[in-house]
């Protein structure tokens, strides 16, 4: 967890403050701290089960960054928020939800998977754990919709930004992921078929992505060089 931090930590310093991956990490970061936290006063269920999802959960985001920062190939539930990072229409609450997006809709269930394989464990061994860090996640995204959504009244129903935002839900996602992660145990002897339920998985993760970034501001026209490919 330490060392997962430090990495977070070290991004923040490294990427510009509106960088669409630094509004998203920044999220993240005070989640990761929070779970170690709870870590540390026992109030997590199987601590080193729930250490351990915790670590493999991170790696997952974090190999993304480092993959598309080598010029690699990403995952693509991840594409959208790497390719509109910088994209002026977009607002920051919508990076945030994105990334979440990604990592909870895809790569919680990996991770699940993995540390279940790492530990000797089934998948059901890890539940409590993973309803303890789902708990946190879901307080997070509370927090995100008040700290990023813009004033001075959030909740707006002529925003196009309150629908959009309205139409994704943390409790859902989860449920989804564990769901998906049970399938994909199931599916273990059997690669072929794990393996294309992995990518089906990534491709829906990745179209959800796409909507929650639909840019609800134009491109300022003095600025080409900052349009990504959803611009237009």
């Amino acid at each position: 967890m330490d060392r997962v931090i430090a990495r977070m930590r070290s991004l923040d310093g490294e990427l510009p403050h509106h960088d669409g991956v630094a509004v998203f990490n920044r999220v993240y970061l005070s989640v990761t701290l929070r779970v170690r936290g709870h870590l540390a006063d026992g109030l997590l269920p199987r601590p080193r089960a729930a250490a351990a999802l915790a670590a493999v959960f991170a790696h997952r985001y974090l190999d993304a960054v480092d993959r598309d920062a080598a010029g690699g190939p990403v995952p693509a539930c991840w594409r959208p928020l790497l390719r509109a990072r910088h994209h002026p229409g977009v607002r920051p609450v919508q990076f945030a939800l994105a990334g979440i997006n990604a990592h909870i809709g895809h790569d919680l269930a990996l991770a699940v998977v993995d540390t279940a394989r790492s530990l000797g464990c089934r998948p059901s061994a890890l539940q409590g754990a993973f309803d303890r860090v789902g708990d946190v996640l879901v307080e997070l995204e509370e927090r995100v919709r008040e700290e990023l959504m813009p004033g001075p009244d959030p909740l707006d129903v002529a925003d196009p930004l309150t629908h959009l935002v309205a139409g994704w839900s943390m409790e859902r996602a989860r449920d989804a992921a564990w769901s998906a992660a049970r399938l994909l145990w199931s599916m273990r002897r059997v690669p072929e078929l794990a393996g294309e339920f992995t990518e089906r998985l990534d491709a829906g993760v990745g179209l959800v992505g796409r909507f929650l970034l639909t840019p609800l501001e134009r491109c300022p026209a003095s600025r080409p060089a900052d349009r990504s490919a959803l611009c237009g």
